[in-house]
């Protein structure tokens, strides 16, 4: 299979483009698209939790906080950063809002742009679908390029050589931020406040959005370290998959780096693509059952 076109496609969203390039400052299309994506399906969770909510108390007074673009921007910013600032100590760097506010400052302009727009949808199937193919590109350049480049490139040679130190950076600053969010009310409409799971509630549900995101973070940067031999560990695997498979005579070549990222996200679009066929078909049979029988 050729990934040429998915590789140009790579290359043509990462270019910087107008007006930043203008001034210097390093902004591709798909970090913005990205960051939209982002700010919109936190909104979209944080209006359905408000929905639910209403739904819950009926008539009886409910705590409701009147939501401030503040309020918003620091959820956001938390979710996104969390997981880096939270390993970054420990590898030895500093987290890269620290070194530049580029990255905050789009997300804060997406925010303003995303809570400017007077309606969005509701996550359903016909709008998650479509939009697995953005999950898929913009995460696969979250787990192929950005994450494995801090660690197999960090001073120290240890931190440098782990496959461990690898996955558990993918794992933590993929979800990181996802953890923090459960354990405050964030996104709810009451008061922020730390939250206490209840016996019946799960933070990673089966097919949901935090279990699709904690399993591909470390299995898709190992996927990604093993075709391109990123560490030691990753070429002696990848010579021992080969030879139990039956390839003893042909020596192993590590696969482009560009081209194992597009492999990678088009499995992230297919993960991508389960998930919401999982989460809302019966949502979606249930209303076009109604529609039948309204006929």
């Amino acid at each position: 299979m050729s990934f040429q076109p998915f590789i140009s496609l790579y290359r043509y969203a990462l270019e910087p483009i107008a007006p930043f390039s203008w001034f210097g400052i390093k902004v591709c299309s798909i970090e913005l698209v990205a960051a939209l994506r982002f700010c919109t399906i936190l909104r979209q969770i944080r209006e359905d939790l408000y929905a639910k909510y209403q739904r819950r108390t009926g008539d009886k007074p409910a705590s409701v906080e009147e939501r401030s673009f503040l309020r918003d921007v620091c959820t956001s910013l938390t979710i996104k950063f969390g997981g880096e600032a939270m390993i970054g100590p420990l590898l030895g760097i500093p987290p890269s809002f620290v070194l530049s506010g580029v990255s905050p400052c789009v997300y804060i302009a997406a925010q303003a742009i995303v809570e400017y727009i007077p309606v969005i949808p509701s996550i359903s199937l016909s709008t998650e679908l479509p939009l697995s193919i953005v999950d898929g590109f913009t995460r696969a350049l979250l787990l192929c390029s950005l994450i494995p480049k801090r660690v197999i490139t960090n001073a120290s040679p240890d931190i440098a050589s782990s496959p461990w130190t690898l996955l558990l950076s993918s794992l933590v600053i993929a979800n990181g931020g996802f953890f923090i969010m459960g354990m405050v009310t964030f996104l709810k409409p009451t008061p922020i406040t730390l939250h206490i799971f209840q016996p019946g509630e799960r933070l990673i549900k089966p097919y949901g959005w935090t279990a699709t995101d904690f399993c591909c973070a470390p299995s898709i940067t190992g996927l990604y370290a093993l075709l391109t031999h990123a560490q030691p560990f990753w070429a002696e695997l990848h010579s021992i998959i080969l030879t139990i498979l039956g390839n003893t005579g042909d020596k192993v070549v590590p696969m482009d780096p560009e081209a194992a990222r597009a492999l990678c996200a088009l499995i992230l679009t297919g993960m991508s693509s389960i998930r919401a066929v999982k989460n809302h078909r019966l949502v979606w049979k249930r209303g076009a059952t109604e529609k039948i029988k309204l006929q």
